[in-house]
């Protein structure tokens, strides 16, 4: 009963179709996945402590901010808002994914989705599925935007040309990147359909453009359009041919098929309709581009029915009648097969709209094969050919850019991604207490953000209170260190001269370390300057496949170089003193390279 109502809704003229006044064939949009609320909060204030050895609740108003915007996203609107919304809930899912879903664990949190055309809900401790579904909800989204569309004006069929393609892009990025959904309306059987039928309404939208202002009764246009009206009923036919097979068969909405089948048919007879009109309405005349009509004619068919030729046929009144009026009758054959399609089905009964295209498409071509019918008829045996479709747009899938799609991670407070996510491990913060000995510091700087302790002095001060080569350096002074660059964290050891300096640093207890390309040291001695030391070394704990940052390297000729500094507020349960930096949340482009390799291990 629920998937007859799902059905139902998704099928509804009144709930997404445009709402201007028309006279088109309705579309097919998707219905949203539907979820169950869901509590972030204990399971990431635990791990924050747990792992990142953070104070939990100074993150309380980040896991708000991300249960509000999965909350936002069950309700979006239909249309480019409700699309970014979705999408930058999905991108803010990668950094959520790197942040706190260690890939040998489990965490705890219950994602419930339900099918979208069958209502069976689908429950996993995996935020794969969560991923998945709101992909799915985009394509979804899509859709309903592009049924809604104003099919009557010329930027509206633009427009929904664009969203199914955007549609059948989003479907098909699924279906390649989750190739393992608990989900049967995310299944790659059914995924490979829904695509086929987001570029079918998407190659419909052409032909309804070319129609828009008016078929002229030239034979030149009567040809275009015939082709193009045959490669609409062809993707149809495709379509329903697909739907008809198992295992899609059992799950596909009846409607939906029904329609395929009946476009099929309808824009078959169309086709044949033009090719009609333009044998009969149109004859040669002197003056006639003959060698321009008989080139189309013959790319008109695969091949001319027996014992016809083209130029023969254009210049014979005769034939081009007969063969005329033998397409008629195909059209009217086809106009009969989609008038029953939709007596058999339920739920296409109840679409006057759709029956009355139908009706006077079937109506108009039984009146031109009246005015020209003689008693003689049932003995033209000619069968009318097979039209070759033909498109002067063919619609493609449009890969979806989520790159252009701009994603704040709420949690970045705690470090940077680089090194700071569910799949490292390093020791608590240790504290650190020395001062520089006449100006020197007993070890050099490495990498960007975080900073690294290198080339240490086994004698030096800092050794001896327990720092150790390639230590991070997480603050200074309870100043937040983690997003700061070397010059930066150089220039903040500098101004405590010879005074005692606490530095809280963490070890990575990984087997191997972070290697970054660059390196400073400072002493007293030589005020304003750096020694650089630049270092070629692969970046080893690149594990899951997420792509390397590249920082430029900044000038270290002057104190005061601040380029590129990059924000965040303090992480540290500490009072922040001295030096303080602006608590204003760093804007991230979020590539994929947030999202795990193995997403596509379902």
């Amino acid at each position: 009963m629920l998937k007859e109502e799902l059905e139902g809704l998704n099928i509804s003229v009144g709930v997404y179709q445009s709402t201007e006044e028309t006279f088109t064939i309705p579309l097919i949009p998707l219905g949203l996945k539907e979820t169950k609320d869901v509590d972030f909060s204990v399971v990431l204030k635990d791990f924050i402590l747990e792992h990142y050895s953070e104070d939990s609740y100074l993150y309380e108003d980040d896991i708000a901010d991300l249960m509000d915007l999965r909350q936002a996203c069950r309700t979006p609107s239909r249309d480019e808002a409700g699309v970014e919304l979705l999408m930058s809930y999905f991108l803010q899912l990668g950094f959520v994914e790197s942040r706190f879903f260690p890939p040998t664990r489990q965490m705890g949190i219950l994602f419930t989705w339900y099918d979208s055309l069958t209502g069976v809900p689908v429950s996993q401790q995996n935020l794969l599925l969560e991923k998945a579904s709101i992909l799915f909800n985009v394509g979804a989204l899509y859709t309903q935007i592009g049924t809604r569309c104003n099919r009557q004006a010329q930027a509206g069929l633009e427009w929904a040309m664009d969203a199914f393609q955007k549609a059948a892009g989003v479907l098909n990025y699924l279906k390649e990147t989750f190739t393992h959904t608990p989900s049967y309306d995310m299944s790659p059987a059914m995924l490979s359909v829904l695509v086929k039928m987001m570029l079918a309404q998407a190659q419909e939208t052409v032909f309804e453009k070319i129609c828009l202002p008016g078929i002229q009764n030239e034979f030149f246009m009567l040809v275009k359009v015939a082709q193009e009206a045959a490669k609409v009923g062809e993707v149809y036919q495709q379509l329903h041919t697909a739907m008809s097979q198992a295992p899609v068969k059992e799950n596909i909405p009846y409607s939906w098929a029904s329609v395929a089948c009946v476009k099929a048919h309808h824009y078959g007879a169309l086709a044949h309709y033009f090719v009609a009109t333009l044998l009969i309405d149109h004859q040669l005349k002197p003056g006639t581009d003959e060698d321009h009509q008989e080139k189309c004619l013959s790319q008109l068919y695969d091949h001319m029915p027996e014992g016809l030729t083209p130029l023969a046929t254009l210049k014979n009144a005769n034939q081009r009648r007969q063969l005329g009026k033998s397409h008629l009758r195909k059209a009217i054959a086809h106009h009969e097969e989609s008038v029953r399609g939709v007596s058999l089905c339920k739920k296409l009964r109840n679409i006057e709209l759709l029956q009355e295209v139908l009706s006077v498409a079937h109506q108009r071509s039984r009146l031109k094969y009246t005015q020209h019918q003689e008693d003689d008829d049932l003995l033209n045996l000619i069968d009318a050919p097979d039209i070759i479709s033909k498109t002067e747009q063919e619609v493609e899938i449009i890969v979806p850019q989520f790159s252009k799609v701009t994603a704040t991670d709420f949690f970045q407070k705690l470090g940077p991604l680089s090194v700071f996510s569910a799949n490292k491990r390093w020791t608590p913060p240790r504290s650190i207490h020395f001062t520089a000995e006449e100006g020197d510091l007993g070890f050099t700087l490495r990498g960007n953000s975080p900073v690294q302790v290198h080339f240490l002095d086994p004698y030096c001060a800092a050794a001896l209170a327990g720092a150790k080569e390639g230590d991070y350096i997480v603050s200074i002074q309870n100043v937040d260190c983690k997003w700061l660059t070397v010059s930066e964290v150089m220039k903040l050891l500098k101004s405590f001269g010879e005074d005692d300096i606490e530095m809280k640093v963490v070890s990575l207890l990984d087997s191997t370390s972070s290697m970054h390309n660059k390196c400073a040291t400072y002493s007293v001695g030589m005020q304003k300057t750096y020694s650089m030391i630049c270092l070629a070394i692969d970046d080893d704990d690149d594990k899951t496949g997420k792509t390397k940052k590249i920082s430029k390297k900044l000038s270290f000729l002057s104190w005061g170089t601040n380029k590129n500094r990059q924000k965040s507020a303090s992480t540290l349960c500490l009072p922040s003193v001295g030096v303080v930096r602006p608590q204003v949340k760093k804007k991230l482009p979020s590539p994929f390279g947030l999202l795990n390799s193995d997403s596509s291990m379902y």
